[in-house]
């Protein structure tokens, strides 16, 4: 039952209250060009689990608005589509989260686009699972892509969209803390968070 609510609030965060935001922060800009950028971690021992919810986001919006796939570039993955009479490029950075701010830089350049027409999309442990944020500036609260990104632009004034990962209560346990309190082994917690975020994607395609 955990699972399925778990799986039924992302659900509703991407499908729903993602458009929301996306029309919130962009409505009534002159500007035709917007860069939403999804945060996340490369390696396989990251794929598909909740700390590169930021990839997983920017493919559902993809999917949703049947843009064309990814295509491998420098600094990153990106595609695009049409809204509104909007073009949003969607981007997976492909460098390590802490030199994230160089695919921003870059696409941001490549493409002409002004730091107000760009929205990084992020993990947020301290926030309950499912739950979204959306603030015009802000620190970067200890996370070492907005830290980067910061740095490289030389400002904290851009948008951002953070998406809870979080327990419930907001306190963050460990792989490690878990397996210890159910008295398992740390690989199976691993296997396990996998096949969720597995079952949480076919969710997602299931309800598109």
């Amino acid at each position: 039952m955990q699972i399925k609510a778990d799986v039924q609030s992302a659900l509703i965060c991407i499908n729903l209250r993602f458009s929301f935001y996306i029309n919130e922060l962009f409505y009534g800009k002159t500007m035709i060009k917007y860069l939403v950028v999804g945060l996340g971690n490369i390696g396989p021992e990251y794929h598909e689990t909740r700390h590169n919810i930021g990839f997983m986001t920017v493919e559902a919006l993809a999917r949703i608005n049947n843009a064309p796939p990814f295509m491998d570039g420098r600094y990153g993955f990106t595609t695009s589509f049409s809204i509104k009479g909007r073009q949003l490029i969607l981007l997976k950075p492909s460098t390590f989260m802490n030199l994230s701010g160089l695919a921003v830089r870059y696409w941001m350049q490549k493409e002409n686009i002004p730091l107000e027409n760009v929205l990084i999309v992020v993990d947020d442990l301290a926030l309950p699972f499912g739950t979204l944020r959306l603030k015009g500036k802000g620190s970067d609260a200890g996370h070492n892509g907005l830290k980067h990104i910061a740095a490289i632009l030389g400002t904290q004034n851009y948008a951002r969209l953070r998406f809870g990962i979080g327990n419930r209560e907001g306190m963050e346990k460990t792989q490690k803390e878990v397996a210890d309190l159910l008295g398992i082994s740390q690989s199976y917690i691993s296997r396990l968070e996998k096949r969720i975020m597995k079952r949480l994607r076919k969710e997602i395609v299931k309800y598109e």
